[in-house]
């Protein structure tokens, strides 16, 4: 995607390190920031200055080869699979991409480690651009026939962050709205503040900006209020996993809006790569792990005062507890279909080994 006319990737190598952009610093201003060890990538992902299930998993390979340049032996491997795996409990992506990785690792010589650690983290990089791109195109053809059956503008409504900075590049659910938009397709997008880091109206917002697709951010609670109005033509909303058996997993409110969008009968689909599957898991809401992150995310806002400075205010009352689950699970039973980048499919064992029929005996 492009910057001020710019084309760039979320991640990228960068001499003796590699580069990320810093979200933290969004919407208001565009850094780049230098990861140059394994705990410099460890840092970024826990601290979200990375964020996004394939973007995560990638920053983790990454994470790896540059853990290779200090300790490149089996108990190095090791230990750096453990300090990145301990980052973010919840997207499956990082365990996946540092599995492939170690793997890889494990049948190199050791003098070899740390270029063969890059070239897989370059490999699994350039793979999540092309499965996110074909995400785009098979998404794409659902807006395109919603289009020609209203003859007007197609409003799409999403949660949170999942477009280029969420990706390396071109998005999960924000990616079937680029490549209709660039076709042509009249889009529209209702970008969900997403409370309580606002990835929406600060990361969402800013991508669509970028990219000049109409959108308008609304607070979470509006969604229902659209649904009922028959604003929302179609949900799209990203993952950061999703069940052998359909059950979706994605940041926190995606639950509530799957049900607005059940009872006004509106199409709920998650966008996601072959990555963000755990095939190992059928009950999404028993057994994936949902982490609680620190209560200063929902009792504290940072924002830009009119003066042209920026400010952390908090509000909450003083001394009140605070619980800050960061995903929840919509059943399948709520997902209109799943789109992935082998097509899309109904959101069910069924549906999803049909897309992989190698992971049939799996599911």
């Amino acid at each position: 995607m492009k910057i001020d006319g710019q084309p760039y990737r979320t991640i990228f190598p960068d001499g003796d390190a590699v580069t990320v952009i810093d979200q933290t610093r969004l919407p208001f201003a565009f850094e780049l920031k230098r990861l140059a060890s394994l705990d410099d990538a460890a840092v970024a992902i826990r601290t979200m200055v990375v964020r996004g299930a394939p973007l995560i998993g990638v920053t983790a390979a990454y994470g790896l080869a540059l853990a290779m340049r200090a300790d490149a032996s089996e108990a190095g491997i090791e230990r750096a699979c453990a300090t990145l795996a301990a980052t973010r409990p919840t997207a499956i992506n990082l365990r996946w991409a540092l599995d492939r990785a170690a793997a890889v690792l494990h049948r190199a010589p050791e003098a070899e480690r740390e270029k063969t650690a890059f070239a897989e983290a370059a490999r699994i990089a350039d793979e999540d651009v092309e499965s996110c791109r074909s995400i785009g195109e098979h998404g794409a053809k659902i807006l395109a026939e919603i289009a020609a059956k209203k003859s007007g503008t197609v409003n799409v409504l999403t949660h949170c962050n999942a477009g280029w900075l969420a990706t390396v590049d071109w998005g999960t659910a924000l990616a079937p709205i680029y490549v209709a938009h660039d076709a042509g397709v009249p889009v529209h997008v209702y970008v969900d503040e997403t409370r309580p880091r606002n990835q929406g109206a600060a990361l969402t917002a800013f991508e669509l900006n970028a990219h000049g697709v109409p959108h308008t951010v609304i607070a979470d609670n509006a969604g229902g209020h659209l649904m009922q109005h028959r604003a929302v033509d179609v949900c799209i909303v990203g993952s950061d996993r999703t069940t052998a058996s359909g059950d979706v997993c994605n940041k926190i409110g995606t639950y509530l809006k799957a049900l607005a969008a059940f009872d006004n009968r509106v199409p709920f689909y998650a966008a996601l790569p072959f990555s963000t599957i755990d095939w190992t898991l059928d009950d999404g809401v028993r057994d994936i792990p949902i982490e609680e992150r620190d209560a200063r995310e929902v009792t504290h806002l940072t924002g830009r005062t009119e003066d042209g400075g920026f400010a952390t205010v908090q509000v909450v009352s003083p001394g009140s507890p605070v619980a800050n689950p960061a995903f929840d699970v919509t059943p399948a039973r709520l997902v209109t279909g799943i789109i992935t980048e082998r097509g899309v499919c109904a959101a069910s064992h069924e549906g999803l080994a049909g897309l992989y029929p190698e992971r049939r005996r799996a599911a």
